[in-house]
């Protein structure tokens, strides 16, 4: 082309090729094809709800009324567990109905002690005397005789506790069952006191092979009624007829 009198040359911008695919003309920008994309997913998100599976939730509602069954105390006359429990084992319900029976005991009396501390003191009645075959009912009504389930209690002998154990008796049984002897602080860890007491317990049992003279012997102490026995004198029972009056009542 000339252009007054001087000669231009005009190039022109490139022509598609022609074997190109003729469809990829039709399609959008890149950047509309991302934003289309992305709507897309917001969309099918919005319209597939999130479920939880179902195995999940059946684990979840059975932690929540397992959770709940110790936190609702069950009325007197009560013999089932709350609605839901009924799928756990019958070993692990009549463990969970016999704990509360021994919580609804000790929330009777004054223990000075915190009520976490006496759900966890339950526990330990309840396992402790099941390792030394005793009735839970047996031993709450020797504590309710010695000490009145109070865990600060010392009597004049110097017997302390809520089992009332005097301290030398308590320090070897202690070792023997492998405690950490601390005086005083051991034997008013109601804990401690009651895995002493009732392992003391089952011991006279075995030894005087006879539940009222061992009961006896914890309360008058063991060398006494050994001494009665050898003289052929008779075994004092009044602690014994005001342990049956006591565990008729617990």
């Amino acid at each position: 082309m000339k252009l007054n009198g001087v000669l231009m040359h005009v190039e022109h911008p490139p022509h598609q090729a022609e074997n190109k695919d003729k469809e990829a003309l039709l399609l959008p920008p890149s950047w509309v094809r991302i934003e289309l994309t992305l709507q897309e997913r917001v969309e099918a998100n919005n319209k597939t709800p999130f479920r939880l599976p179902n195995a999940f939730l059946k684990i979840l509602l059975v932690a929540i009324v397992f959770t709940l069954s110790f936190l609702l105390p069950l009325s007197p006359g009560i013999n089932h567990l709350p609605l839901g429990l009924e799928y756990l084992s019958p070993e692990i319900q009549g463990r969970q109905l016999a704990i509360r029976e021994i919580l609804r005991v000790l929330e009777r009396y004054p223990t000075g002690l915190a009520c976490v501390t006496k759900e966890e003191l339950a526990e330990v009645i309840y396992e402790e005397a099941l390792r030394h075959n005793q009735d839970p009912k047996f031993i709450l009504a020797l504590i309710a005789i010695e000490s009145e389930f109070k865990n600060w209690s010392v009597s004049e002998q110097g017997a302390k506790g809520l089992l009332q154990i005097m301290p030398y008796v308590a320090k070897s049984v202690a070792h023997e069952l492998g405690i950490e002897w601390s005086g005083d602080r051991t034997l008013f860890n109601p804990y401690l006191n009651v895995r002493i007491g009732i392992y003391y317990l089952s011991q006279l049992i075995l030894d005087f092979n006879d539940i009222q003279v061992a009961l006896t012997a914890y309360n008058y102490g063991p060398t006494y009624v050994k001494g009665l026995i050898e003289k052929n004198e008779s075994i004092p029972d009044d602690f014994y007829n005001k342990f049956l009056t006591v565990y008729q009542r617990i």
